[in-house]
């Protein structure tokens, strides 16, 4: 069986207190704690200033467990992607950012789009989940 772990660290000294919080989770399919997710398709673009490109290009099955990473390796700080998920703006991800999170792909316009600022950035992208919907021929 295929096991995708997903592990997060956060720490701040911020307050008067130093703060640490860590958390880790296996992805599951849906509906299930005994099975994982048992696909990934992964990438690697680079996306000048002003350019949209769609990070997913499938869509995996309708009402199933699907999780997204994308990070920005970009090296300026300056630069940024904003990241659309199903028409909906999800945030800026700075030269060094990343994100993982749930995605809906509940039909074939509900995709992943970002659009690059301030120069060409690097980006690498990992969608987990557990089936794609083949269309016939």
């Amino acid at each position: 069986m295929a096991t995708t772990t997903a592990a997060v660290t956060l720490t701040s000294d911020l307050l008067s207190d130093n703060m640490s919080v860590s958390a880790s989770t296996t992805c599951m399919k849906a509906g299930t704690t005994a099975d994982g997710l048992t696909q990934m398709e992964h990438g690697y673009v680079e996306v000048a200033t002003g350019d949209e490109y769609d990070l997913i290009a499938t869509t995996p099955t309708a009402s199933k467990a699907s999780k997204l990473y994308v990070k920005n390796h970009s090296t300026d700080e300056t630069y940024y992607i904003s990241v659309v998920l199903d028409a909906q703006a999800v945030g800026r991800l700075y030269g060094g950012d990343w994100m993982f999170i749930p995605a809906d792909f509940h039909d074939a316009n509900a995709d992943v789009e970002i659009t690059a600022t301030g120069g060409t950035n690097k980006v690498e992208y990992a969608l987990f989940h557990e089936g794609t919907v083949l269309v016939a021929s």
